[in-house]
């Protein structure tokens, strides 16, 4: 019993500490396309990225329940273990690479740690999967992209300076509720398997939120950097663009239960953007160094969480 309480204790520590890296990773992300604009301060705009954080689950959970069962089985003697392993894996992979000034996507290193740490524990993983998800992951960017070279021309031609503050509005809003009703969820997931319980109370989804929020206030200043500065000579619009786009690409991929990474979503829709105004906009070298960070992640996570649960496994169960 004590074994039982102490593994679940960890693994709650744990999921509280991914909460808050991830507000770090994603807040900051969300809320820095849109910063050349005053429409949405940063106080508000973290407000309404809590509280919808918090709500959203309540009508959908379908990507947190990708996460804990379609990936890997997390049930059973040492479930916890291994998603603690999954966790802190997927939270080193991140922190290594951006530390290195390669920032990532969280839910890719978060999939590659739940594969791996399956793998690496003998729990049921389910390749078909994964590679599904992989395939989501990987579309959502060009997608993003695609949406965003688009969505350029058609707000050039049916708005103005003035008309931009209502559609930064609407795309924040939108990517909002895109990430709570997927990206996010993978926060919603971890608890889930370290507290043992199904859909979204609300005391839990409120829970997840704040630590969102207290991450999300504290990264704000560097995702702004990466995503508004490097990428693009970013202008008001190109932000606009981005959340439209990227939200609309996430919340269809949430509809089908398909967890993927907002920050890819965003940073495809300002790549987008910006070659619809002439490929010169884009910083070609900062686009290439956070994709070559992305193709690096969920191999990198699986790997480190696949070989520590193997090791943890054979010396703490065997």
């Amino acid at each position: 019993m004590g074994c039982l309480l102490l593994e679940a204790a960890v693994l709650i520590a744990v999921a509280c500490l991914f909460a808050v890296v991830s507000g770090m990773n994603d807040g900051g992300a969300l809320l820095a396309t849109g910063l050349k604009l005053p429409t949405v301060r940063p106080v508000t705009g973290i407000l309404t990225l809590v509280v919808l954080v918090a709500v959203v689950p309540l009508a959908t959970q379908q990507v947190a329940q990708t996460f804990v069962t379609r990936l890997a089985t997390f049930s059973g003697p040492g479930a916890k273990t291994a998603m603690t392993i999954a966790v802190i894996a997927a939270l080193v992979v991140v922190m290594t690479l951006s530390a290195q000034g390669r920032p990532t996507s969280l839910t890719l290193a978060i999939v590659g740690g739940l594969t791996g740490a399956g793998l690496g524990w003998g729990l049921p993983v389910s390749a078909g999967s994964v590679v599904l998800v992989l395939a989501f992951g990987l579309a959502a960017p060009l997608v993003g992209g695609l949406l965003g070279w688009w969505m350029i021309r058609l707000l050039l031609l049916i708005t103005d300076s003035h008309g931009l503050p209502k559609w930064h509005w609407a795309g924040f809003m939108l990517q909002t509720v895109a990430y709570a009703a997927n990206d996010g969820q993978k926060m919603l997931a971890v608890f889930m398997i370290a507290l043992g319980f199904s859909g979204a109370p609300l005391g839990y989804t409120s829970l997840v939120a704040l630590l969102f929020g207290l991450g999300a206030v504290y990264g704000l200043p560097r995702a702004g950097r990466t995503l508004s500065r490097e990428i693009i000579a970013s202008r008001p619009l190109h932000g606009v663009v981005a959340e439209l786009a990227s939200g609309t690409a996430v919340i269809a991929c949430a509809a089908l239960g398909m967890p993927v990474s907002m920050t890819q979503a965003i940073a495809g829709g300002l790549i987008g953007a910006g070659v619809a105004q002439g490929s010169g906009r884009v910083r070609w070298y900062a686009a290439v160094k956070i994709v070559i960070a992305w193709l690096l992640t969920l191999p990198a996570s699986a790997l480190v969480a696949g070989l520590a649960a193997y090791v943890v496994k054979g010396v703490a169960w065997s």
